[in-house]
Protein backbone atom coordinates (compact mmCIF):
# COMPACT_ATOMS: atom_id res chain seq x y z
CA UNK A 1 0.00 0.00 0.00
CA UNK A 2 1.32 3.18 -1.41
CA UNK A 3 0.32 5.09 2.03
CA UNK A 4 2.15 2.77 3.75
CA UNK A 5 5.34 2.56 2.21
CA UNK A 6 5.51 5.99 3.29
CA UNK A 7 4.57 5.82 6.42
CA UNK A 8 7.93 3.53 6.79
CA UNK A 9 9.99 6.22 5.01
CA UNK A 10 8.70 8.58 7.30
CA UNK A 11 9.35 6.85 10.28
CA UNK A 12 13.37 5.52 9.53
CA UNK A 13 13.65 9.31 8.79
CA UNK A 14 12.54 10.30 12.20
CA UNK A 15 14.54 6.92 13.94
CA UNK A 16 17.00 7.73 12.05
CA UNK A 17 17.01 3.84 11.98
CA UNK A 18 16.95 2.20 8.34
CA UNK A 19 13.56 -0.47 8.50
CA UNK A 20 13.34 -3.81 6.65
CA UNK A 21 9.67 -4.92 5.58
CA UNK A 22 9.75 -8.87 5.76
CA UNK A 23 6.38 -10.37 4.64
CA UNK A 24 5.06 -13.86 7.00
CA UNK A 25 2.23 -15.26 5.61
CA UNK A 26 0.45 -18.17 6.17
CA UNK A 27 -0.76 -19.99 9.40
CA UNK A 28 -3.53 -19.58 11.32
CA UNK A 29 -5.66 -16.14 9.63
CA UNK A 30 -1.84 -14.78 8.78
CA UNK A 31 -0.30 -14.98 12.69
CA UNK A 32 2.87 -16.48 11.57
CA UNK A 33 4.27 -13.19 11.90
CA UNK A 34 2.84 -12.33 15.35
CA UNK A 35 4.33 -15.39 16.76
CA UNK A 36 7.60 -14.59 15.34
CA UNK A 37 7.81 -11.11 17.24
CA UNK A 38 5.93 -12.05 20.10
CA UNK A 39 9.34 -14.35 20.71
CA UNK A 40 11.58 -11.91 19.34
CA UNK A 41 13.92 -10.08 21.80
CA UNK A 42 12.02 -6.80 23.47
CA UNK A 43 14.38 -4.18 22.19
CA UNK A 44 12.49 -2.29 19.72
CA UNK A 45 14.29 -3.49 16.45
CA UNK A 46 11.66 -6.34 15.57
CA UNK A 47 7.71 -5.54 15.40
CA UNK A 48 4.97 -6.71 14.07
CA UNK A 49 2.23 -4.44 11.25
CA UNK A 50 -0.79 -6.62 11.10
CA UNK A 51 -4.81 -6.23 10.56
CA UNK A 52 -7.64 -6.52 13.17
CA UNK A 53 -8.38 -9.63 11.80
CA UNK A 54 -5.08 -11.73 13.03
CA UNK A 55 -5.02 -9.25 16.29
CA UNK A 56 -8.37 -9.90 17.84
CA UNK A 57 -10.48 -12.24 15.68
CA UNK A 58 -8.44 -15.43 14.80
CA UNK A 59 -7.78 -15.92 18.51
CA UNK A 60 -11.20 -16.92 18.80
CA UNK A 61 -11.28 -19.39 15.77
CA UNK A 62 -7.91 -21.14 16.09
CA UNK A 63 -5.32 -22.29 19.03
CA UNK A 64 -2.39 -19.86 18.83
CA UNK A 65 0.98 -20.35 20.49
CA UNK A 66 1.03 -16.88 21.98
CA UNK A 67 -1.69 -14.39 22.80
CA UNK A 68 -1.72 -11.28 21.17
CA UNK A 69 -2.70 -9.28 24.11
CA UNK A 70 -0.19 -10.89 26.17
CA UNK A 71 2.70 -11.17 24.06
CA UNK A 72 2.32 -8.11 22.12
CA UNK A 73 2.43 -5.02 23.37
CA UNK A 74 -0.02 -2.47 21.05
CA UNK A 75 2.47 0.77 20.33
CA UNK A 76 0.89 2.67 17.30
CA UNK A 77 -2.65 2.15 15.47
CA UNK A 78 -1.12 3.58 11.93
CA UNK A 79 -4.49 2.85 9.60
CA UNK A 80 -8.11 2.33 9.68
CA UNK A 81 -10.56 1.83 6.70
CA UNK A 82 -14.54 1.83 7.06
CA UNK A 83 -16.53 -1.32 5.59
CA UNK A 84 -18.81 -0.46 2.82
CA UNK A 85 -21.56 -2.68 2.38
CA UNK A 86 -22.42 -3.55 -1.35
CA UNK A 87 -25.18 -5.46 -3.45
CA UNK A 88 -25.18 -6.70 -7.23
CA UNK A 89 -27.17 -3.58 -8.92
CA UNK A 90 -29.15 -5.89 -10.01
CA UNK A 91 -30.61 -6.63 -6.56
CA UNK A 92 -33.68 -4.90 -6.15
CA UNK A 93 -32.45 -2.42 -3.21
CA UNK A 94 -31.63 0.90 -2.42
CA UNK A 95 -31.28 0.84 1.48
CA UNK A 96 -30.16 -1.32 4.06
CA UNK A 97 -33.54 -1.16 5.19
CA UNK A 98 -35.14 -2.41 1.85
CA UNK A 99 -31.93 -5.26 2.15
CA UNK A 100 -33.23 -6.87 5.62
CA UNK A 101 -36.66 -6.99 4.06
CA UNK A 102 -35.93 -8.70 0.92
CA UNK A 103 -33.59 -11.13 3.03
CA UNK A 104 -36.97 -11.51 5.12
CA UNK A 105 -38.92 -11.71 2.29
CA UNK A 106 -36.60 -14.36 0.98
CA UNK A 107 -34.70 -16.59 3.58
CA UNK A 108 -31.69 -18.32 2.68
CA UNK A 109 -31.79 -16.82 -1.05
CA UNK A 110 -29.25 -13.88 -0.36
CA UNK A 111 -26.07 -15.04 -0.41
CA UNK A 112 -23.02 -13.30 0.68
CA UNK A 113 -19.58 -13.03 0.11
CA UNK A 114 -16.25 -12.99 2.18
CA UNK A 115 -12.64 -12.62 1.73
CA UNK A 116 -12.59 -15.95 4.04
CA UNK A 117 -14.33 -17.12 7.01
CA UNK A 118 -12.94 -15.39 9.94
CA UNK A 119 -12.21 -12.39 8.35
CA UNK A 120 -13.84 -9.26 9.28
CA UNK A 121 -16.44 -9.15 6.22
CA UNK A 122 -17.48 -12.36 7.19
CA UNK A 123 -18.52 -11.54 10.78
CA UNK A 124 -20.22 -8.05 9.59
CA UNK A 125 -22.47 -10.48 7.88
CA UNK A 126 -22.93 -12.66 10.40
CA UNK A 127 -23.33 -9.62 12.81
CA UNK A 128 -26.18 -8.52 10.40
CA UNK A 129 -27.82 -11.98 10.41
CA UNK A 130 -27.71 -11.41 13.93
CA UNK A 131 -29.27 -7.59 14.43
CA UNK A 132 -31.81 -7.96 11.67
CA UNK A 133 -32.83 -11.52 12.41
CA UNK A 134 -32.63 -12.40 9.00
CA UNK A 135 -31.41 -15.61 7.11
CA UNK A 136 -27.94 -15.29 4.92
CA UNK A 137 -25.79 -17.93 3.30
CA UNK A 138 -22.29 -17.20 3.56
CA UNK A 139 -19.93 -17.51 1.03
CA UNK A 140 -16.23 -17.41 1.33
CA UNK A 141 -13.04 -16.96 -1.09
CA UNK A 142 -9.85 -16.51 -0.91
CA UNK A 143 -8.84 -13.07 -1.24
CA UNK A 144 -11.66 -10.38 -2.09
CA UNK A 145 -10.62 -10.03 -5.83
CA UNK A 146 -12.83 -13.65 -6.98
CA UNK A 147 -15.51 -12.36 -4.19
CA UNK A 148 -16.22 -9.16 -6.02
CA UNK A 149 -15.76 -11.23 -9.65
CA UNK A 150 -18.49 -12.96 -8.60
CA UNK A 151 -20.29 -10.17 -6.52
CA UNK A 152 -20.02 -7.98 -9.92
CA UNK A 153 -21.54 -10.88 -12.38
CA UNK A 154 -24.33 -11.39 -9.52
CA UNK A 155 -23.33 -15.06 -8.41
CA UNK A 156 -23.86 -13.38 -4.54
CA UNK A 157 -26.09 -10.87 -3.68
CA UNK A 158 -24.21 -8.76 -0.94
CA UNK A 159 -20.65 -8.24 0.52
CA UNK A 160 -18.62 -5.83 3.01
CA UNK A 161 -15.15 -5.11 2.03
CA UNK A 162 -12.87 -1.84 1.95
CA UNK A 163 -13.22 1.40 -0.35
CA UNK A 164 -9.66 0.34 -1.51
CA UNK A 165 -11.33 -2.46 -3.52
CA UNK A 166 -14.99 -1.85 -3.59
CA UNK A 167 -14.95 2.12 -4.91
CA UNK A 168 -13.61 1.47 -8.82
CA UNK A 169 -16.75 -0.87 -8.96
CA UNK A 170 -19.40 0.99 -6.88
CA UNK A 171 -18.73 4.33 -9.36
CA UNK A 172 -18.88 2.39 -12.33
CA UNK A 173 -21.66 0.88 -11.84
CA UNK A 174 -21.69 -2.61 -11.06
CA UNK A 175 -22.67 -2.46 -7.71
CA UNK A 176 -24.34 -0.33 -5.12
CA UNK A 177 -23.21 0.78 -1.84
CA UNK A 178 -26.15 0.82 0.89
CA UNK A 179 -24.00 1.89 3.80
CA UNK A 180 -21.28 2.23 5.63
CA UNK A 181 -19.55 1.00 8.84
CA UNK A 182 -17.55 4.16 9.55
CA UNK A 183 -19.14 6.71 12.22
CA UNK A 184 -19.29 9.37 10.05
CA UNK A 185 -19.68 9.19 5.87
CA UNK A 186 -16.92 8.90 3.77
CA UNK A 187 -15.57 11.74 1.11
CA UNK A 188 -16.32 9.55 -1.95
CA UNK A 189 -19.65 8.50 -0.58
CA UNK A 190 -21.25 11.29 0.96
CA UNK A 191 -24.57 10.07 -0.42
CA UNK A 192 -24.10 6.80 1.37
CA UNK A 193 -25.13 6.99 4.92
CA UNK A 194 -23.47 5.05 7.87
CA UNK A 195 -24.65 1.70 9.50
CA UNK A 196 -25.94 3.98 12.39
CA UNK A 197 -27.81 6.92 10.17
CA UNK A 198 -29.34 3.26 8.54
CA UNK A 199 -30.51 2.21 12.33
CA UNK A 200 -27.53 -0.50 12.81
CA UNK A 201 -25.09 1.18 14.85
CA UNK A 202 -24.28 -2.82 16.35
CA UNK A 203 -22.61 -2.63 12.49
CA UNK A 204 -20.17 0.18 13.15
CA UNK A 205 -16.44 -1.22 12.54
CA UNK A 206 -13.19 -0.51 10.86
CA UNK A 207 -10.70 -2.21 9.00
CA UNK A 208 -7.31 -1.34 10.90
CA UNK A 209 -3.61 -1.79 11.13
CA UNK A 210 -1.45 -1.69 13.94
CA UNK A 211 2.02 -2.00 15.11
CA UNK A 212 3.02 -3.59 17.86
CA UNK A 213 5.92 -4.59 19.80
CA UNK A 214 7.01 -7.70 21.79
CA UNK A 215 5.98 -7.86 25.37
CA UNK A 216 7.95 -6.19 28.08
CA UNK A 217 9.24 -3.82 25.43
CA UNK A 218 10.42 -0.65 27.43
CA UNK A 219 7.84 2.25 27.81
CA UNK A 220 10.22 4.44 26.71
CA UNK A 221 11.10 2.12 23.21
CA UNK A 222 7.44 2.32 23.09
CA UNK A 223 6.58 6.15 23.47
CA UNK A 224 9.37 6.99 21.19
CA UNK A 225 8.06 4.48 18.17
CA UNK A 226 4.32 5.92 18.95
CA UNK A 227 5.70 9.52 18.39
CA UNK A 228 7.52 8.66 15.10
CA UNK A 229 3.85 6.48 13.80
CA UNK A 230 2.08 9.93 14.88
CA UNK A 231 4.47 12.00 13.40
CA UNK A 232 4.42 10.35 10.27
CA UNK A 233 0.83 10.37 10.03
CA UNK A 234 0.41 14.35 9.25
CA UNK A 235 2.87 14.36 5.98
CA UNK A 236 0.89 15.94 3.46
CA UNK A 237 1.97 13.22 0.95
CA UNK A 238 0.59 10.22 3.62
CA UNK A 239 -2.22 11.64 3.82
CA UNK A 240 -2.89 11.96 0.41
CA UNK A 241 -2.42 8.99 -0.52
CA UNK A 242 -4.27 6.76 1.98
CA UNK A 243 -7.15 9.36 1.72
CA UNK A 244 -6.64 7.92 -2.16
CA UNK A 245 -7.72 4.52 -0.99
CA UNK A 246 -10.42 5.51 0.99
CA UNK A 247 -7.78 4.86 4.28
CA UNK A 248 -7.52 7.65 7.05
CA UNK A 249 -5.58 7.44 10.23
CA UNK A 250 -6.02 8.20 13.92
CA UNK A 251 -3.14 9.02 15.91
CA UNK A 252 -3.43 7.28 19.38
CA UNK A 253 -1.27 6.92 22.41
CA UNK A 254 -0.32 3.09 23.15
CA UNK A 255 -2.30 2.71 26.52
CA UNK A 256 -4.97 4.22 23.92
CA UNK A 257 -4.44 1.71 21.39
CA UNK A 258 -4.08 -1.23 23.93
CA UNK A 259 -7.64 -0.49 25.18
CA UNK A 260 -9.14 -0.47 21.88
CA UNK A 261 -7.23 -3.26 21.09
CA UNK A 262 -8.87 -5.19 23.90
CA UNK A 263 -12.46 -4.12 23.32
CA UNK A 264 -11.99 -5.28 19.89
CA UNK A 265 -10.90 -8.75 20.72
CA UNK A 266 -14.02 -8.89 23.46
CA UNK A 267 -16.33 -7.54 20.65
CA UNK A 268 -15.64 -10.08 17.80
CA UNK A 269 -15.21 -12.89 20.19
CA UNK A 270 -18.86 -12.86 21.27
CA UNK A 271 -19.82 -12.67 17.25
CA UNK A 272 -17.50 -15.46 16.65
CA UNK A 273 -19.82 -17.53 19.73
CA UNK A 274 -22.89 -16.08 19.16
CA UNK A 275 -22.71 -17.14 15.35
CA UNK A 276 -21.41 -20.19 16.00
CA UNK A 277 -18.36 -19.61 13.59
CA UNK A 278 -15.69 -22.06 13.31
CA UNK A 279 -12.22 -21.66 11.77
CA UNK A 280 -11.32 -23.61 8.64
Amino acid sequence: MQGLDQKVDGMSQLLGQSIIVESRPGGAGGTVGGKFVASADPDGYTLLISQVGALTITPSLYRLEYDPLKDLMPTALVVQSPQILTVNAELPVHSLAELIAYAKANPGKVNFASAGIGTQPHLLGELLQLTAGVKLVHVPYRGSAPAIIDLVAGQVQMMFDSPSVLLPHIQSGKIHALAVTSDSRIAQLPEVPTVAEAGFPQLAATLWTGLLAPARTPEAIVAKINAAVNEGLKKPETLDALHKLGVDSKALTPQEFAAFMTAETHKWAEVVARAGVKGE
